[in-house]
């Protein structure tokens, strides 16, 4: 949507960023398992609390039968896909161009991850006899449900101010005003970028919904890099980059209050300022390491993703 301030007919794909994300995984589990070894697991020393550790049992002969189930219905959901996808004519393709990138199935990712989901839990909760009838997935769709009530909330302001803010035109004001500040700034590609990952990081302590965040930030943003030269696409992966580091520190995080309350079950005295100080050496690294992956991503200039380009063609 803040791309069509600038380009009316633009459009990016829910898989634009799948390549930068992919690689930037291993970084970040290499560089957690290596923060949590050397410095927190020392720091923290041996636990001596009268929490015992949660004993793995095996798993019972219907959640072996559920598993199956679950497998069987997955491997032919994923075919009936692939059937769709790699032949030329496939029907999951664009009809016109025969063309993957803008086909049907990425512009509807999101349906097909659903539809997955749904699959492999409706498979095992029958193999597993813990779904008898449709009341049985009715309950737990509403016990999921229970934990969407705020996101809920602040997705309609949030598409009140976009609604607002496309009203007033201020996107296309704040946009070229601010691409011509930049300009005059004289900094450089890398330069700007990496001024933007600490504005969403900053801006992320004191905003915890990500969706919410980027409603606001993007008509602002979007537009402004797109003036520069820049694709939406190269925003919106430095914005995952700044809108991660700070997540857990951020008190404001939808999940904060359950992670303490998770911390005081072993540590009770454990509070705010706890969590943040343990967390914090994940958030440095994870901003140095992600944001030289980006600038080092930049510089080589490789796609972000499946037809994502860095600059505007």
């Amino acid at each position: 949507e803040a791309a069509h301030i600038i380009d009316k007919t633009y459009e990016v794909n829910a898989a634009a960023n799948y390549y930068f994300l992919f690689v930037s995984t291993f970084f970040i589990a290499a560089v957690g398992t290596w923060i949590t070894e050397k410095i927190i697991i020392p720091r923290l020393g041996e636990y001596k609390g009268n929490v015992k550790a949660e004993e793995i049992k095996p798993i019972s002969s219907e959640e072996k039968k559920g598993l199956i189930y679950a497998s069987v219905a997955v491997t032919v959901f994923v075919g009936i896909i692939l059937l769709g996808i790699i032949p030329e004519g496939g029907f999951l393709r664009d009809p016109k161009t025969g063309s993957i990138l803008k086909s049907p199935f990425l512009s509807g990712i999101v349906a097909f991850i659903f539809l997955g989901g749904v699959v492999a839990g409706l498979a095992f909760g029958i193999g597993a006899k813990t779904i008898k009838s449709d009341n049985d997935v009715v309950k737990g769709m509403s016990k999921s449900m229970e934990t969407l009530g705020s996101y809920i909330v602040l997705v309609f302001f949030a598409a009140q101010f976009v609604a607002f803010f496309n009203w007033t035109n201020l996107g296309q004001i704040l946009a070229v005003e601010g691409a011509m500040a930049l300009k005059v700034s004289g900094l450089g590609p890398i330069p700007l970028m990496i001024l933007f990952i600490i504005i969403t990081a900053v801006l992320n302590l004191f905003i915890g919904s990500a969706s919410a965040k980027w409603a606001i930030m993007a008509p602002i943003f979007v537009p402004m890099f797109m003036l520069l030269g820049y694709s939406p696409e190269l925003v919106q992966a430095a914005y995952r980059v700044g809108d991660s580091v700070t997540n857990i520190i951020a008190p404001m995080m939808s999940y904060f209050a359950l992670i303490i309350v998770f911390i005081n079950k072993y540590d009770e005295k454990a509070g705010i300022g706890t969590l943040i100080a343990t967390m914090l050496p994940y958030t440095i690294s994870f901003f140095i390491v992600c944001t030289l992956l980006f600038v080092v991503w930049f510089v080589l200039g490789l796609p972000l993703g499946p037809g994502a380009e860095l600059f505007l063609q």
